[in-house]
């Protein structure tokens, strides 16, 4: 096999093609020249070089931009093909340049606040809600970074000299708020504005084209879609992208190459699964919001597979009675999960803080997979139990982007 063309540098394809079709065939174009059909998986931590002189040139390159080097691979810290494969696909459905994977979405947005702060810009302008180990992440300070928290209107105004990152996350997790990316990327500036795309992934949108410099995912969602891989991914420009390179070899927090195979499976998959949930989300939203035991729904404009809805009763009651649905944190997988914000994934954010996100103790988030949607329902309708006397029926509530500068 030659090795030299599995970084999958696909550059042979010239006529755009459509989202679905890149899905199933961006990072995998150098495959039928090799004589192979499936994405080899390379395993390998390291790599044989009989030129030093070339490979020390090759490093000293690296070190310089960040750039891929060029040739085999080197090490395993410096790159692996079957985890650029990866990368090309991702970028190539979000639409940038390039795209660099780390071993979690945490270790991908740490990557992203440390390439700033190595800049003397530490400074974070952040939009409430976000995912709650990133909330944590800003406010305490681990990385050396000091946050403004502000909402959508007031981005503006929260810049700095010292403002590295504007960081929004839309549809938000778990309130699933939306932001008017368009209207923030104007209200960035020159500052780079990041996005977590994980809810929405690019089937539902492409914050690139609305002028976000910085595309966010936990991979481990959507991307993998089935429960078992682990990762992170930030689509960018290839000169950021190489500034996350160097610190993705500095710290170490690689992809393994078993993750980034299961990941470019799972993108090939990618559209049918986000489309068939959401659809089954939509009814599940309308069934719900007719009931008189849930008190409010939250569903983004934009659709998606995310529900989340307030009840009148014990939301810990509803978490303990299913039987069909899976109680558990995370989301994007082929089955459907529910849990309980305020006690796991929003915990460690402090509870004024939460709350006043819209994060209530009474929310519950679920993340609709591709069971039948009458299963679903029947399961939903007796752990919601009897409704709360007094209870009314709510109504469906879209949370309305922030208007336009």
């Amino acid at each position: 096999m030659d090795t030299t063309s599995t970084r999958a540098h696909d550059d042979i394809r010239t006529a755009p093609r459509a989202l679905a079709t890149e899905a199933v065939h961006a990072g995998r174009d150098d495959l039928a020249r090799q004589g192979l059909h499936a994405p080899p998986i390379d395993l390998s931590t390291t790599y044989p070089s009989y030129d030093s002189r070339g490979e020390a040139a090759r490093i000293d390159a690296f070190a310089t931009t960040g750039a891929e080097p060029d040739g085999p691979p080197v090490y395993g810290r410096l790159g692996n093909p079957t985890v650029a494969r990866f990368e090309t696909a991702l970028a190539r459905l979000e639409g940038t340049e390039a795209a660099v994977a780390f071993a979690s979405g945490m270790a991908a947005l740490s990557a992203v606040l440390l390439v700033r702060g190595s800049m003397g810009l530490r400074h974070v302008v952040a939009v409430r809600p976000l995912y709650g180990c990133s909330d944590h992440l800003l406010t305490a300070g681990l990385l050396g970074s000091e946050v403004t928290w502000t909402d959508p209107a007031g981005v503006a105004d929260a810049l700095r000299p010292d403002t590295g990152l504007v960081l929004v996350e839309s549809p938000a997790n778990p309130t699933l708020a939306e932001v008017d990316l368009r209207a923030v990327a104007h209200a960035c500036g020159s500052v780079p504005l990041l996005v977590d795309n994980t809810f929405a992934t690019p089937v539902l949108q492409r914050p690139a084209e609305q002028g976000a410099r910085l595309i966010l995912h936990s991979a481990t969602k959507y991307l993998g879609g089935h429960g078992d891989v682990l990762a992170g991914v930030v689509a960018c420009d290839e000169e950021f992208a190489g500034r996350l390179r160097q610190v993705r070899f500095a710290t170490g927090g690689v992809l393994h190459p078993l993750a980034g195979y299961l990941l470019l499976r799972g993108l090939s998959t990618l559209p049918v699964r986000v489309r068939a949930a959401s659809a089954t989300a939509a009814e599940l939203v309308r069934r719900l919001a007719a009931d008189p035991r849930v008190a409010r729904v939250h569903y983004p404009r934009i659709g998606g597979a995310m529900v989340a809805f307030e009840v009148h009763g014990d939301p810990h009651e509803v978490i303990g009675a299913v039987r069909l649905i899976t109680p558990a944190v995370s989301l994007g997988s082929v089955d459907t999960l529910i849990q309980h914000p305020a006690s796991i994934s929003h915990r460690i954010v402090d509870a004024d803080d939460r709350r006043g996100a819209g994060v209530s103790d009474r929310l519950l988030r679920m993340s609709v997979g591709l069971e039948d949607v009458e299963d679903l329902w029947s399961d939903l309708d007796q752990a919601l139990g009897r409704p709360v006397r007094g209870a009314g029926n709510c109504a469906t509530r879209h949370t309305e982007p922030a208007p336009a500068h």
